[in-house]
């Protein structure tokens, strides 16, 4: 084979997907950015059952025979890892996982692991900044388009429907000439849409109207997002948008990693609380989108490079 035919080869990544939107969104991500940096051909995969991957592992076989052989396998999700393993050892590649992983970090090859868990970066890990997604920074937003993104029910924050509405109202009456859409998410408590304000300024989008792709395209043409503290990866994802990112207030526990993540951005400026907001009245610029799905995708190539895996 010529030089140029092995450099006109394109790198394959399969991805093992749990079926989870979260996960194959952070694994679209990374294959994505790839793509934009390198030929590349990106397969999905189910993962397996617990049994049947430990089965596959020792039989040396998965599914996906007629695929090409991979140069990396990625996962998101603890259901995803086993199965990574097994592709591993039955396919060769690099089997690379999109989290704090359940099992020993140096049974990977290469771990992605988000700050706010607390893993030191070394030669099996790679710290990012929040999950990787899909969210390309926009090249025009509209300041007079809002977006409130309204998450849920969880062990980080205190949810606490009285103190959210108050403060939707405070911004929406200091904002009169900005159209702000509301959508929720699944833990969304039923009756959180009820109290909101009746407003001219705000429309309500329901996660459950949402259809695939609505909130990249938001984000894309809003210039401002409001975001509850729990919902780390809508933070993040309207960071790499590009949007100016405020936070509500909400109290958090002590203990979180969320909370500590949340504490951290506020801290450098990246996100604006809400008591700060009100103080100033303006929300901090968000200069230098993040492009954690881009910044991974060039170190993993360079990765590869040296193990020559990529001509």
């Amino acid at each position: 084979m010529s030089e140029s035919s092995k450099r006109e080869s394109p790198l394959v990544v399969w991805i093992v997907s749990d079926g989870k939107p979260g996960h194959v969104n952070q694994s679209l991500g990374l294959a994505e950015a790839l793509a934009c940096a390198a030929p590349t051909e990106t397969h999905m995969l189910p993962a397996l059952p617990a049994w049947r991957a430990g089965l596959a592992w020792l039989l040396k076989r998965v599914p996906g025979k007629a695929l090409p052989s991979p140069d990396l396998i990625v996962g998101a999700g603890h259901a995803t890892h086993l199965t990574l393993l097994a592709a591993r050892r039955a396919r060769g590649g690099r089997a690379v996982v999109l989290m704090k992983p359940s099992l020993p970090r140096a049974w990977f090859d290469l771990c992605l692991v988000p700050r706010h868990d607390g893993i030191a970066a070394d030669a099996h890990t790679l710290v990012t900044e929040g999950a990787l997604n899909r969210i390309r920074p926009a090249t025009a937003r509209d300041m007079r388009q809002g977006l409130l993104l309204i998450g849920g029910l969880s062990s980080h924050f205190e949810w606490d429907d009285d103190a959210l509405h108050l403060q939707i109202r405070s911004i929406l009456s200091r904002t009169p000439d900005t159209q702000w859409t509301l959508t929720t998410s699944r833990r969304t408590p039923p009756e959180f849409l009820a109290g909101l304000p009746a407003l001219p300024n705000l429309s309500v989008v329901p996660h459950t109207a949402t259809p695939p792709g609505w909130l990249p395209a938001q984000l894309a043409r809003c210039g401002v997002a409001w975001v509850t503290p729990d919902s780390a990866s809508m933070v993040f994802e309207a960071l790499s948008a590009g949007a100016a990112v405020g936070v509500f207030d909400l109290p958090c526990n002590p203990k979180s990693r969320v909370g500590g993540a949340i504490a951290q951005l506020a801290d450098s400026q990246r996100v604006t609380r809400f008591a700060h907001w009100c103080a100033s009245g303006t929300l901090h610029p968000n200069s230098h989108p993040l492009a954690e799905a881009d910044r991974c995708a060039t170190r993993i190539l360079t990765w590869l490079k040296s193990k020559k895996k990529i001509p």
